[in-house]
């Protein structure tokens, strides 16, 4: 999923709880070189390297990373009356 990203590039993602995985959220995160394997790229967001890896949605802008989200998880007002 790696598109011709830079190190130093904010890109912004769809992340995951790993606690609760019908839980996620759009995240920025910086492009940076992975530290455990110079000659590959990684995320870095939370104080924490991520891989490139299927198991994120990256995205240049915010807006399209907010726009994904509202079609694979729907907008806030179709949960209204969920109270779990």
């Amino acid at each position: 999923m790696i598109r011709n990203f830079s190190p130093g590039e904010v890109v912004y993602i769809i992340i995951r709880n790993p606690h609760a995985q019908d839980v996620a959220q759009v995240q920025q995160a910086a492009v940076v070189v992975n530290p455990d394997s110079p000659f590959e790229l990684a995320l870095f967001a939370h104080e924490t390297y991520y891989p490139f890896s299927e198991e994120f949605a990256v995205f240049r802008t915010e807006e399209e990373a907010e726009h994904a989200y509202k079609e694979a998880f729907g907008k806030p007002e179709e949960f209204d009356e969920f109270y779990g």
